[in-house]
């Protein structure tokens, strides 16, 4: 069993080398349903929600703390559907929040730019050089969502374990490979890479239910038991210990919680 992330460009056949990956597999695919999660947590359309990737701070400046909101809520859906095993994700920011599972297969699918070209062309009706601006905006774009919001360039090949290029191979291709590294022993779930995950969730989750209250919040976990750690007023001490125990003391999986207060100096 295995979890398989794939990143990919528009129009570089990654949706559908993930699909035939999830179908020879008999894996959940999953894509959307993580940004529809992420979009009832902020209530707002997921139409706003995936215009963002090409100004995410226009919608989240509306927000406090909106990018550190958003990244939470993403965090702890893509989590909660991958903990289980057995999925295929292809979407933004898989790869970025599953570096640490040892039994994920981080791929990334490329394909030429003329061929995506050719194939903008012929599903949207346009000429080549609307088809290849807008495909360069649209690059240029989601390499700026990444690093603004996660810190990484998705053309980082270090992010993955394998890089498939479709002109070189057709789609059939592509799927075969990823079928074959996904049987290597070292992308099997161990104990010890389920545990990592398990934490990994239980701390996103926490970090999901905290983060409208205490936005810069960070948040560990191990067998349960809860590690935050959040900055405050010399003076709000036990306010905000009884807060957060109060919140996250109710979410299925905690055994205990510890509170770590790194104190400054702020108006009242």
């Amino acid at each position: 069993m295995s979890i398989i992330t794939i990143s990919r460009g528009s129009y570089s056949h990654g949706k559908e080398v993930a699909e035939k990956v999830a179908e020879a597999l008999n894996y959940q695919c999953v894509s959307r349903e993580i940004l529809l999660e992420a979009t009832e947590q902020f209530h707002i359309p997921e139409i706003k929600l995936i215009r963002a990737i090409h100004d995410p701070f226009s919608v989240f400046n509306r927000f406090t703390y909106g990018k550190e909101r958003y990244v939470a809520y993403i965090q702890a859906a893509l989590l909660k559907h991958v903990q289980i095993d057995n999925v295929v994700y292809h979407g933004l920011a898989g790869h970025f929040f599953l570096q640490e599972v040892q039994h994920v297969l981080k791929v990334r699918v490329i394909a030429d730019l003329s061929d995506r070209v050719n194939e903008e062309m012929k599903r949207e009706g346009i000429t080549a050089e609307e088809a290849q601006y807008i495909l360069k905006k649209d690059d240029h774009e989601r390499r700026k969502w990444s690093l603004q919001l996660y810190g990484h360039d998705t053309l980082d090949a270090n992010l993955y374990d394998l890089v498939v290029h479709i002109k070189r191979k057709e789609v059939d291709d592509a799927v075969g490979l990823i079928l074959h590294a996904a049987k290597m022993s070292c992308f099997q779930t161990t104990p010890e890479s389920q545990k990592i995950i398990n934490d990994l969730t239980l701390a996103a989750e926490v970090k999901a239910a905290l983060v409208d209250e205490f936005p810069t919040s960070t948040v560990t976990a191990e067998d349960g038991d809860v590690h935050v750690n959040v900055e405050m007023r010399l003076n709000h001490q036990t306010k905000i210990v009884n807060s957060i125990k109060s919140i996250v003391e109710g979410i299925d999986g905690v055994k205990d919680v510890d509170v770590y207060l790194n104190p400054f100096i702020g108006v009242n």
